[in-house]
């Protein structure tokens, strides 16, 4: 992050603002509409892709074609597109697809901008209820309908006292999802179904616990900005950067981290 000057800095956080903005505008018009269809992207199972998903991802790449061209782009829907700059815009245009056919405000629109060594910088949008969790360059803020805050992980705390988080029960493969809930039992309270807005909760210092297989970078590269800014851990579950995606764990210290580790790598020696 050195190597980018506060000038720059200022400029970077104004165009992911105006792609954020973009997107909601572009995604809210189909939220709750009866006449929205998905097409299904995955053979033998449901991967939902909407006209909102593709109309959001075009209109922040028309922000990044007038105002940052020399970047390079790696959207879910649209792929990739090389740079000059070294930095690439990793964007999910809606992050929870299933949750927003449902008509649940807990899917959200995930924009990173990463280098050679992962994301500085991240947001994590929910058009509907017009919050906008942001980390990066020493930063790390919510703008919503309770005005702008800080955020802040909310600490150790013992793990039978804390809150865990996934999105999907089956979490991933059938050993993964064992090995989650070996983790799981051991915890206060398990949630499900909150897709990135679970790591919103976690950099606000709601939750102490997100635990994910599966993901793509374009599903973590975003939350992992908010929440290592916020003060939080986000590596795989061996401890390895978690920005291409895979097992991740976000942890709100580094006792909870290393609690999770310890038992999601019992959890899958056991099986």
């Amino acid at each position: 992050m050195s190597r980018i000057s506060s000038e720059t800095q200022t400029t970077l956080i104004e165009v992911a603002s105006e792609m954020a903005d973009a997107a909601r505008s572009a995604i809210l018009p189909f939220f709750r509409n009866p006449e929205l269809m998905a097409d299904n992207k995955e053979e033998g199972g449901f991967d939902p892709v909407t006209e909102a998903d593709r109309a959001a991802e075009e209109a922040m790449r028309r922000v990044l074609e007038r105002r940052r061209p020399e970047d390079g782009i790696f959207g879910e829907e649209m792929g990739k597109q090389d740079g000059t700059s070294g930095l690439t815009w990793v964007i999910d245009p809606i992050d929870g697809t299933r949750g927003f056919l449902s008509g649940t405000p807990t899917w959200g629109v995930l924009i990173a901008l990463s280098d050679e060594n992962g994301p500085v910088m991240g947001i994590i949008d929910q058009p509907y209820i017009q919050e906008r969790f942001f980390g990066g360059f020493n930063q790390a803020w919510v703008d919503g309908p309770h005005g702008r805050h800080s955020l802040k992980v909310r600490g150790p705390r013992p793990l039978g006292e804390s809150i865990l988080f996934t999105t999907f029960p089956e979490v991933g493969t059938q050993d993964e999802r064992r090995a989650f809930h070996h983790l799981g039992g051991r915890t206060q309270l398990v949630r499900y179904g909150m897709d990135c807005y679970a790591y919103a909760l976690l950099a606000a210092g709601q939750i102490d616990l997100v635990v994910e297989a599966g993901l793509k970078a374009y599903d973590i590269q975003g939350p992992q900005a908010v929440v290592e800014a916020a003060g939080g851990i986000v590596t795989d579950w061996h401890g390895g950067p978690a920005h291409n995606g895979g097992r991740v764990i976000a942890a709100a210290s580094e006792a909870h981290h290393a609690e999770a580790m310890r038992l999601l790598e019992e959890g899958l020696a056991n099986i």
